[in-house]
């Protein structure tokens, strides 16, 4: 009986690091941020307690009335409305080709694709400057080179958010395309074989074998991406730093703006808390549309 009963708690001394770690860094933070929310704690507040006040949700009000909070929401909305697709689009197409190429050159594809994804983002951030440069920047350079006008990659407002989307879709196709590619040698080849007999071209075969067998890949990978981009930081952090004019300024940048640079820590604790009742509500949306295709 002794035994029986500590081997069902010897699974239990497995998870508990883990747990542990997930209280401490994770759950813990976010319940003081949460408090800090409803306080005008600053530096001051940092150095002397007594000097923090409880404010409710004044926060909270003054937040959803900032004008460069609701600018950084509708910039944080066109980062995912194009950004998302274009890199669920992008990274399945080339896993699609990595995957059904014959030649040799495509396995170093994998390679190629991969590796802007774990490359700093700074140094990659610090080199794309120099490439939008707008006198000297090679993108500019090969435009002129073919008799076409520059372009203002970083100083129109429009434009400076097209460039970090393409900066931003450079970096998110390699880790996606793995995904892609792993559920691609995942779907049995018989599949491909029986619609070949039955004459089913290529468009055929990938509309209804490859991409009904994806949707969980295509899911997952959905989920992710757009909590990456809800949470856009480092790009218009080190590339524009919210200019020209806050239009590349993203709800997380303007998150880190108040708390770090302006120490308003109380207020911007209340924008992250924001970010983060958006997010859980868009993932439950996508689960939930999830749940209903499936039950079908």
């Amino acid at each position: 009986m002794k035994s029986y009963t500590a081997s069902k708690k010897t699974p239990y001394f497995f998870i508990a690091p883990a747990i542990l770690l997930l209280i401490l860094f994770s759950i813990f933070p976010i319940f003081v941020a949460l408090v800090i929310s409803f306080t005008d704690i600053d530096l001051a507040g940092l150095a002397d307690w007594t000097t923090i006040s409880f404010v409710g949700i004044e926060n909270y009000k003054e937040v959803v009335k900032d004008p460069i909070f609701l600018k950084s929401i509708f910039n944080t909305l066109f980062y995912v409305v194009f950004g998302v697709p274009l890199v669920i689009i992008c990274s399945l197409g080339i896993a699609l080709l990595i995957n059904f190429g014959k030649s040799r050159i495509f396995k170093a594809f994998r390679v190629v694709f991969y590796m802007p994804s774990i490359t700093n983002v700074v140094a990659v951030a610090v080199v794309w400057t120099y490439l939008y440069n707008p006198n000297l920047g090679l993108f500019n350079y090969i435009l002129n080179l073919l008799h076409l006008p520059s372009v203002p990659w970083l100083q129109d407002p429009v434009m400076a958010k097209v460039s970090l989307i393409a900066l931003a879709l450079w970096r998110a196709i390699g880790v996606n395309m793995i995904i892609f590619l792993a559920a691609l040698q995942g779907i049995p080849k018989t599949y491909y074989e029986a619609a070949q007999l039955d004459g089913a071209n290529g468009w055929k075969q990938l509309t209804k074998i490859t991409l009904p067998l994806l949707r969980y890949a295509i899911f997952f990978v959905s989920i992710t991406t757009m909590i990456g981009w809800l949470q856009f930081f480092e790009e218009p952090f080190v590339i524009t730093n919210g200019g020209p004019l806050d239009s590349t300024t993203s709800v997380a940048l303007f998150i880190y703006r108040n708390g770090f640079q302006l120490s308003n820590f109380g207020y911007a604790a209340a924008g992250s808390f924001i970010l983060f009742i958006a997010i859980i509500i868009i993932t439950m949306v996508q689960f939930k549309f999830q749940n209903k295709n499936t039950d079908y």
